[in-house]
């Protein structure tokens, strides 16, 4: 029996040619698949989050009042409610709405939009150019909920500055500086929670999505 030779048994292993498993086409049909259900996933999220909002406008609408909890800060500034103010508060947070579930469900036809168009026979150029697309229009959606949130405390406090002006009220400087700063203050914090609430739920998609993005275009370098 010949002696058993463990370093010709590396060299001899070494030097022998391993067949790749999966061919290119291959492997951009499965990238492709891949990245179908990631945009699949972030599509479902956004219906959902649309759903939520849609949900809470209509239980704010019929069973509660949302308006309550400014008005009481209104009252601690000195300003007294009336019909009018009401009113006015009323109209500001429907407008306010609106624009949150118009803006929630443009996202939400883009995000369908993108996935449809993610299609498994597209060349690999038009297909890195379409996942590219869709991870800018969820850059975007982020984006567009935080200027939401900037949106809400410029609008709430032009509205407090109306209404103190409107019933001639005069704050001293300390108790006007203490409010508009605690209204900035919880700016910021709702914006840090949206930004990491997206980037976790999102995140997380995105990063999966963008590694498929970078081994196509590896493909692609190769095919070329």
């Amino acid at each position: 029996m010949p002696k058993f030779d463990i370093d010709n048994f590396k060299k001899t292993w070494q030097e022998h040619e391993i067949q790749p498993k999966y061919n290119s086409d291959e492997i951009r049909s499965m990238l492709n698949k891949s990245s179908r259900n990631y945009v699949k996933y972030i599509l479902a999220i956004s219906i959902a989050e649309f759903l939520v909002i849609l949900g809470m406008n209509f239980y704010y609408l019929f069973l509660g009042d949302d308006t309550n909890s400014y008005l009481n800060i209104l009252e601690k500034l000195g300003v007294k409610n009336n019909e009018n103010l009401v009113a006015n508060l009323s109209h500001l947070y429907f407008g306010l709405k609106v624009i949150s579930l118009a803006l929630t469900a443009f996202f939400v036809i883009k995000f369908y939009q993108n996935y449809k168009h993610i299609k498994i026979e597209s060349n690999l150029t038009k297909l890195i150019l379409q996942i590219i697309k869709f991870k800018n229009t969820v850059n975007y959606f982020i984006l567009a909920n935080v200027f939401l949130i900037v949106l809400y405390t410029i609008v709430l406090g032009i509205f407090t500055s109306w209404a103190l002006s409107n019933q001639n009220i005069e704050l001293t400087h300390p108790t006007l500086i203490g409010f508009y700063v605690g209204l900035l203050l919880m700016m910021v914090l709702s914006v840090v929670l949206i930004w990491i609430y997206y980037r976790i739920v999102y995140g997380i998609i995105l990063k999966k999505l963008g590694k498929n993005l970078e081994e196509l275009q590896k493909i692609e370098i190769e095919q070329a």
